[in-house]
């Protein structure tokens, strides 16, 4: 399994590289936006959002946001070490916290959960794209810790 440290070299030092491998595709915007989303997903929403890790840190003042996911997960249980499924629950979990303080703070300019929602329809491309990075990021999270799959706890039976 590896370190945080080692997490984060990995993902800063295979964001461009990765970001590159688009550009036929989806030209210089897409690269970019690739690029910053695999950045974005290895060093603030990794798998270890669910421990008191780097990711989680790194949120600085907002780190409270995070508390109940981590407080509801085991670490590198199904919801959130496993290959997509782990990347749209932290995505989803992430979304459900801008669209809940969009409502919220409306009253003072701030967009609504609506409008944020429009946005967002408005930018699918970008946002698949996005989405990809942030799973591609995660993969390479899951295959440094050694298992790409979290198994589940087995239990002994009794003699």
């Amino acid at each position: 399994m590896a370190s945080g440290q080692q997490h984060d070299r990995a993902t800063c030092w295979l964001a461009l590289p990765y970001g590159l491998l688009w550009w036929p595709w989806l030209g210089p915007l897409g690269t970019v936006v690739s690029a910053l989303a695999f950045l974005i997903g290895g060093l603030w929403l990794s798998p270890d959002l669910d421990t008191n890790s780097r990711p989680y840190q790194r949120w600085g003042p907002l780190r409270w946001l995070w508390w109940p996911y981590r407080k509801t997960l085991r670490h590198r249980s199904l919801l959130s070490h496993t290959p997509v499924v782990g990347t749209l629950v932290r995505v989803g979990y992430g979304l459900g916290i801008v669209l809940l303080l969009s409502g919220l703070l409306h009253p003072w300019g701030v967009p609504s959960s609506s409008e944020v929602l429009i946005w967002l329809k408005q930018q699918e491309r970008l946002l698949w794209v996005a989405l990809v990075g942030v799973e591609a990021s995660a993969w390479l999270h899951l295959l440094q810790d050694g298992d790409p799959m979290p198994r589940r706890s087995r239990r002994r039976k009794p003699n």
